[in-house]
């Protein structure tokens, strides 16, 4: 099995196969727009502006499991999203990514890399802090809060893992390699 083998969902509900993107650099993350995180959207945009010519595709999977702090609905979720942060990618449909209704594509990338990287101790303690406030964090690999973030490669290998406290300007170096 390969990440091509999956597909997702838009927002207007319509299915969207990932070969689709096949060739293509990915960044996937799970994201809320009431999270402390959330202002993550405008360096994620940045990465997007600088790199989608050369190859880099965002997708973004609202997800409410982690403080309920994604409550609206896939276009109100949308709307905030470019209205404050000017994002041009696009949200997908709203998704679990823990738990029994877990997404395949998210249990599919959880398989592929269980641990993340986090920047210094202030990171570590933040992770270990939101980590014992989900309900939904049962087992190894599993998302731990809003913004984890994954990288694919052009052939379809999940290769980073970023926890929510990576800034999206420390994630660039690794995306440049993989263009």
């Amino acid at each position: 099995m390969s990440i091509y083998d999956l597909s997702v969902k838009k927002r207007s509900g319509e299915e969207v196969k990932l070969s689709d993107f096949k060739g293509k650099v990915l960044l996937i993350f799970n994201s809320a727009t009431g999270c402390g995180f959330t202002p993550q959207y405008e360096g994620i945009e940045k990465l997007y502006e600088d790199y989608h010519d050369k190859g880099l595709e965002v997708l973004d999977f609202s997800c409410n499991q982690f403080g309920h702090q994604a409550p609206g609905s896939d276009d109100e979720i949308h709307e905030f999203c470019t209205a404050k942060y000017d994002t041009k990618f696009d949200q997908f449909a709203k998704i679990d990514v823990n738990g029994d209704n877990e997404d395949p594509l998210f249990t599919y990338i959880k398989g592929e890399m269980k641990d993340e990287v986090i920047n210094g101790l202030k990171g570590k303690l933040a992770m270990k802090a939101v980590s014992k406030l989900s309900p939904t964090t049962k087992s190894d690999g599993d998302i731990k809060w809003n913004f984890t973030k994954f990288l694919v490669d052009r052939s379809g290998n999940v290769v980073k893992r970023y926890a929510p406290t990576v800034e999206p300007k420390d994630m660039e170096k690794d995306i440049i390699s993989l263009i």
